[in-house]
């Protein structure tokens, strides 16, 4: 089994904004010459970035070749997620694309409601919130949808197969195809959440999330004594006679060895660019390169610890990363989503965060857990500061951080990679602006100290997080192959809070001024991290729209951090004014105090796989909420006006491709939402054309 380690969402204070629980009218987007973190478009309380790369113009044309035909790779797989999270996600995205992409003759105020569906449904990956898995629901009616539906038909659309899905020719076809997708599109009680750890009436997990790493009638019961071969990339599924077997996720073998799998057409497709990228890759790389083809023909564990292990070695100036990776979507924690990204190094700040990864033998010994869960033997992990040129399937624009690769085996011998996202970090932090801290900050000092050096504290916090915490620690010896089968649906939520902690841990550590890794005043930057860290445990609950428990790991990790020391310590303190809830540190040592009781904790229970111990401070401290301090929440938020959820909108990548290559790879910024989901979803449809980019656009990214 593997050590999984998990991606850390954005925790600018002024991002901790929800999300709308309906689908509102969008507004106009600004022109194409937006700078980096501007609005690009926006659909109720959703933002949409356009992401910068401008790392990309530096490089070789053969580093651009490399990069285009990665980009192409990625591109590939963006359909399996939809599937991972939904039975019906594949077709309600056939559906929407089609009806978008012929748009004549459908009445113009039914296809604003649907084209900002469609906006939503691709941001989140499906109906689903990507944060809290909560189903969100169109404004539009089954019979605008059907009469939309059949007049994109009769514009030439649904003639062709969609990946795997057949055509839907003739009126019958479709009508039957839309009364299938009614339920899992307008019913709010069909299939609610794509995840659901902590449902309603203590119904099982696994039957009570929409997702399909599990078949039709398997229970948690199902699972428990069930040793996966293929645990990170199958569907388990019972057979007639109600055994359990994998249905892996693979290409297959050319020579017919190893027969197709599940999602085998995205896996090929993958695989013809991956093979492409090969060619144009130094050799190091293209050993890489070549073992992830091997994996994604294979499917085998032993395969993937080979992609590791070459991977996680490779510092390359263009790197990417495409696999089945995170295991949040799981509400068993073992299943993996399909994503990647591919970048181009950020070297300047690459530089300043070597600094960091080359002391973390220093950082280990100054952890507060026991000596015996410390770490003897170091190999200094790999830090990139990457702009993406793009990210698609499970990976997000709120994604500013990473380590990888989760293997437990591949850090204990070679260590990992850690990515700073800087070109997310930017456009993020230009486009909230300081509405959520001037509302929520409880007091002037902490409002200017935020202001003043929030974004230092965030951007510490991050490294912080990824390259000291998440590499951090030592597993008891019966725990060498990880501790996710112990700890199961609440290993992602302590490994989450383990490296927040770690970051709040280290922040006062005089070694990072030192290094020249923080500017100015440490205490201040300290303090305004430590006030983030409190102020979360309110501020994150406009996210949860209904309900009153928290699903999500990283919203479990904040409420777990906060809450606890609120309670062990006092030092974390909430009090009303004017009608308003706000929270407050009181004592910031004391603070520090709380840190390093739980920090010690949880690593203990990560090292001896303490699952009672885990359940019982999740369950305290992580999950529950009051509402009606939620509800305050949702209403100061919503009079900031401010987007709540975030997408981004990807660079392009144009290129000249003859005879097997591509030539005058060139990026642009289509700044256009629509525009780039429906060029993605072209890749596997003849009938869904995306919009021309704009000549504006066009001549902005050059």
């Amino acid at each position: 089994m593997k050590s999984r380690i998990c991606v850390l969402v954005l925790l600018f204070a002024a991002l901790l904004i929800p999300v709308a629980a309906q689908v509102q009218a969008s507004k106009p987007a600004p022109g194409n010459n937006t700078s980096p973190g501007e609005l690009v478009d926006r659909v109720g309380n959703t933002g949409f970035v356009q992401i910068h790369a401008e790392s990309f113009r530096a490089l070789s044309p053969q580093e651009k070749e490399l990069a285009y035909w990665l980009t192409q790779a990625a591109i590939a797989i963006d359909p399996i997620i939809y599937d991972q999270l939904s039975w019906f996600g594949l077709r309600q995205k056939r559906l929407l694309e089609e009806i978008v992409s012929h748009p004549q003759g459908i009445d113009p105020a039914t296809m604003a409601k649907i084209t900002d569906y469609a906006k939503l449904f691709w941001g989140n990956r499906g109906n689903h919130n990507d944060l809290t898995a909560q189903k969100f629901l169109p404004e539009f009616t089954f019979d605008e949808l059907q009469q939309a539906a059949l007049h994109a038909q009769k514009n030439g659309a649904f003639r062709s197969p969609y990946a795997d899905l057949p055509a839907l020719t003739g009126v019958d076809a479709l009508t039957k195809e839309l009364n299938d997708l009614k339920p899992s599109l307008f019913d709010p009680d069909f299939q609610p959440m794509i995840t659901a750890k902590s449902p309603q009436g203590g119904k099982d997990i696994v039957q009570s999330s929409a997702n399909t790493f599990y078949g039709p009638g398997v229970t948690l019961a199902d699972l428990k004594d069930f040793k996966a071969k293929y645990p990170l990339n199958s569907r388990v599924v019972k057979g007639p006679d109600g055994t359990l077997k994998e249905e892996v996720y693979r290409a297959g073998t050319p020579d017919g060895s190893v027969p197709p799998g599940l999602y085998a057409t995205f896996l090929k497709r993958a695989n013809e660019y991956l093979a492409k990228a090969q060619a144009v890759a130094d050799p190091q790389q293209a050993a890489v390169i070549a073992a992830l083809i091997r994996y994604y023909q294979t499917g085998e564990f032993d395969d993937l610890i080979k992609f590791d292990t070459l991977w996680v070695q490779n510092n390359a100036k263009v790197d990417f990363a495409n696999n089945f990776i995170e295991i949040y979507r799981d509400a068993n924690g073992m299943k993996a989503s399909s994503q990647a990204f591919v970048s181009v190094t950020d070297k300047p700040l690459t530089t300043k965060m070597e600094k960091l990864a080359q002391n973390a033998e220093y950082f280990e010994q100054k952890a507060p857990w026991d000596a015996k869960y410390k770490k003897t033997a170091f190999t200094p992990p790999t830090v990139e500061a990457i702009e993406t040129i793009v990210e698609t399937g499970d990976f997000g624009v709120t994604t500013i951080g990473d380590n990888l690769p989760n293997e437990n085996e591949i850090h204990e011998k070679y260590g990992t990679k850690n990515f700073l996202f800087t070109g997310s970090s930017r456009a993020l932090t230009a486009a909230a602006g300081h509405k959520s801290i001037e509302e929520f900050g409880p007091n002037q000092a902490v409002i200017q100290r935020d202001i003043k050096y929030g974004e230092q504290a965030n951007e510490l916090m991050t490294a912080l997080h990824e390259v000291i915490g998440h590499g951090s620690g030592k597993l008891s010896e019966r725990l060498k192959s990880g501790s996710e089968p112990y700890l199961k649906e609440y290993f992602s939520t302590l490994e989450e809070a383990r490296a927040d902690l770690s970051a709040l841990w280290n922040t006062w550590d005089p070694k990072l001024k030192q290094l020249q890794l923080i500017e100015g005043d440490q205490d201040e930057v300290a303090k305004a991290m430590y006030d983030s860290a409190a102020m979360v445990m309110l501020t994150q609950l406009r996210r949860i729209p209904r309900g009153d428990t928290i699903e999500e790991d990283h919203q479990r990790d904040r409420a777990l951090i906060a809450n606890y020391i609120m309670d062990k310590t006092g030092a974390i303190h909430m009090f009303e004014r004017d009608g308003k809830t706000y929270v407050e540190v009181t004592d910031y040592p004391k603070m520090k105090q709380g840190v390093g009781m739980l920090l010690t904790e949880l690593m203990r229970i990560k090292a001896e796989g303490d699952y009672d111990a885990i359940k019982a401070l999740v369950d305290k401290y992580g999950v529950h909420f009051d509402p009606k301090l939620r509800d305050q929440v949702v209403r100061r938020y919503k009079a900031l006006n401010i987007p709540t959820y975030w997408v981004g909108v990807n660079a392009q990548l144009n290129a000249k491709p003859t005879d097997g290559k591509a030539t005058n790879v060139d990026l642009i910024y289509p700044r256009n939402a629509v525009h780039q989901f429906l060029y993605y979803g072209s890749m596997y449809s003849d009938d869904v054309k995306p919009p021309a980019a704009s000549a504006t656009a066009q001549a902005a990214g050059k």
